[in-house]
């Protein structure tokens, strides 16, 4: 339908397109490894909770024969079960090899890092702090491979609460889609509370969620609005609408263009879209359409930093890939 009078009116002047955006390295090879495990074995492929937090992704893995399920214990006995990108606890795993269950593990390899950290740093008899969202799946898997070691923080308040048993030997990870500054501020309070504290050798926040964070950083000082594409349940997605907010932006959580709300347009003259890192590309494409049917004809990329990051597909596919040649 052609845009009337009014939208026109409310039509911004200018589109900024964050770049980079949207899927990340890891995200990519969780949606392909249910792609490729489709078409090696066939419907159904179970996945183990969401494969990334997107609700258009999961819809459309769905229609192609992906099952999801909340918990291995739903997949029957000796079926394929592939696990999301936020990882698992070692007990999920125990649990699939006593269903003897084929398990295709999509866990990021970035995840995968803070699981080494976990154990490690609780082998050596630490007090293990992890920083991170209470109830995200991440943070249940990377709780669960030291539970008796870890205490969960979701601020520098929680920081002042903390109880250790000896405060000379405290360490901290953190889950990977938090906001930077937040995560910053939170770490040193722990160091003003523990002189001693030790970390990763190096940031377990993860490129992506760092890059599309600095982006938005510098474009919405630039913006009047700035539209975060992205599902609720997606924590880095949601720390891209409070980063927006801190630097200058009014901004919204939205799963496509119809969720975009006329009030925000009102005053809105230059309007800056992103996508967090589970988000695929054709729903911005859906934003800029809607934007350029009301008349919006300035459309540019808002270049930060160029990514090249790439993840081999999980073993178990890339083996059954060669097999059938």
């Amino acid at each position: 339908m052609p845009a009337t009078v009014e939208t026109r009116s409310r039509a911004p002047e200018k589109l900024l397109l964050a770049a980079p955006r949207g899927y990340c390295a890891g995200v990519d090879r969780a949606v392909q490894t249910v792609e490729r495990a489709l078409d090696l074995y066939g419907p159904p492929v179970y996945v183990r909770k969401e494969i990334v937090h997107n609700k258009h992704v999961v819809e459309q893995l769905s229609a192609r024969g992906a099952v999801f399920v909340e918990e291995e214990t739903e997949v029957p006995e000796g079926a394929t079960v592939v696990f999301s990108a936020h990882g698992v606890a070692p007990s999920v795993h125990a649990n699939a090899a006593e269903r003897r269950l084929s398990t295709i593990d999509a866990t990021c390899p970035l995840v995968t890092k803070v699981h080494v950290e976990a154990r490690k740093f609780a082998a050596q008899g630490y007090t293990i702090v992890l920083i991170g969202h209470g109830g995200h799946e991440e943070v249940e898997g990377t709780m669960g491979e030291a539970p008796e070691s870890t205490v969960l923080v979701e601020s520098a308040e929680d920081v002042d609460r903390l109880v250790v048993e000896d405060p000379e030997r405290v360490a901290y990870v953190t889950q990977t889609t938090l906001s930077v500054d937040e995560t910053r501020s939170i770490i040193q309070r722990l160091r003003e509370r523990f002189p001693a504290v030790t970390g990763p050798r190096t940031d377990d926040i993860c490129y992506a969620t760092t890059n599309r964070q600095m982006a938005i950083r510098q474009m919405a000082r630039e913006c009047d609005l700035v539209l975060v594409v992205g599902s609720r349940n997606s924590s880095n997605s949601q720390r891209l609408v409070e980063v927006a907010r801190d630097h200058g932006a009014a901004s919204h959580l939205i799963d496509n263009e119809a969720q975009i709300d006329e009030a925000w347009l009102e005053d809105a003259r230059v309007v800056g879209i992103s996508s967090g890192a589970s988000a695929p590309e054709e729903l911005v494409q859906g934003v800029v359409d809607f934007f350029r049917a009301r008349g919006t004809e300035d459309v540019s990329e808002f270049d930060v930093i160029k990514e090249d990051v790439r993840f081999m597909l999980p073993k178990e596919i890339r083996t059954a890939l060669k097999a059938r040649g």
